[in-house]
């Protein structure tokens, strides 16, 4: 995943081969900025270069519609085969003094950490050095934006952008000052992850993957994406079909060591595996009713340490096939 920061940091935007540097300085000169303080992310079919000439004509027209209000139309310009557009703004107080933070993301397919295709672009008004930015975003993604996937695919590029203008007069500067700020900056992140993942290409259902009891936290995490990345659990999902074993199916190819004989598994919170043993049809039926919903988490409980991970996913539906099936046309 790419990082930028505060606009008047030091960081070099990563420039894209489809993208010259003209694109760079076309954007610079209508904003009245330096290239170097111009960062660009894109997506698109991979291998076919971007219509420069209409990009580029379409920088100049739509830095004359810039607006202070204009976040709602820029989370839906983004948008490609999202179907509503993401945005989250939270405000906070440091100091006695309110400052607000405003997200909007696109994403629906090839959604996987480190390289999904995501764009991210999060505004604030406090003031903070760049590398208290970076490390403060960086903590936030990978609780949220690292901890998604819609369907265990990922693109060539994604981009996170979080841009401080200092305008609140909000410093963000000593470890008080960064849990605080770091608090909002999580909820908003979160919920734009949930956003993405919810609005996924034909999901009908937004499922939290919770694993814990495991050796550790890495081995958590290992089991849970892997239950999220499950197509056989995926399609199980949107069948509404509580097909237990396919959650032991996941938790055995995890590649991390477990004990088969004391895992317990909830959705939501009835308890439809004990020990590895399945609850019987009355724990069945009401896990299938569980499944009906249009959002619900199922728990899987290792009974082996601490260790405690969760992964956001969705379910595979038919549309996903029919979407993915001719996305070029």
């Amino acid at each position: 995943m790419r990082y930028s920061f505060s606009p008047d940091g030091s960081q070099t935007p990563r420039r894209f081969r489809c993208q010259p540097d003209l694109a760079l300085e076309v954007r610079a000169e209508a904003l009245g900025l330096e290239p170097g303080e111009v960062c660009i992310a894109s997506t698109g079919v991979i291998g076919v270069p971007l219509p420069m000439d209409r990009v580029l004509r379409g920088v100049k027209e739509c830095v004359a519609e810039l607006s202070a209000e204009g976040s709602g139309d820029a989370a839906e310009a983004i948008m490609t085969t999202d179907t509503v557009p993401k945005i989250v703004s939270r405000h906070g107080k440091l100091d006695g003094l309110p400052f607000t933070i405003t997200g909007v993301a696109k994403g629906a397919g090839m959604i996987h950490p480190d390289m999904a295709t995501l764009l991210c672009f999060v505004i604030t008004d406090i003031k903070a050095k760049p590398n208290t930015l970076k490390e403060m975003l960086k903590a936030a993604a990978d609780k949220s934006l690292n901890r998604i996937t819609i369907d265990g695919d990922t693109s060539t590029n994604d981009t996170v952008l979080l841009m401080a203008n200092g305008i609140s007069g909000v410093l963000v500067n000593d470890t008080d000052q960064m849990a605080m700020y770091q608090s909002v900056l999580d909820d908003v992140l979160i919920t734009l992850a949930k956003q993405l993942v919810k609005d996924g290409e034909g999901a009908t259902k937004l499922v939290e993957i919770v694993v814990k009891g495991a050796s550790s936290d890495d081995d958590a995490r290992q089991i849970a994406n892997t239950a999220a990345n499950s197509n056989l659990l995926k399609t199980a999902f949107f069948g509404e079909d509580a097909n237990w074993g396919r959650i032991f199916m996941a938790v055995g190819r995890a590649g991390v060591p477990v004990d088969p004989d004391t895992i317990d598994v909830y959705f939501d919170d009835v308890l439809m595996v004990q020990n590895s043993v399945g609850c019987g049809n009355v724990a069945e039926n009401k896990a299938s009713e569980v499944l009906k919903k249009s959002e619900f988490s199922i728990t899987i409980d290792m009974k082996m340490g601490t260790g405690i991970a969760s992964v956001f996913t969705c379910d595979f539906s038919i549309d996903y096939v029919k979407i993915n099936a001719d996305y070029r046309s």
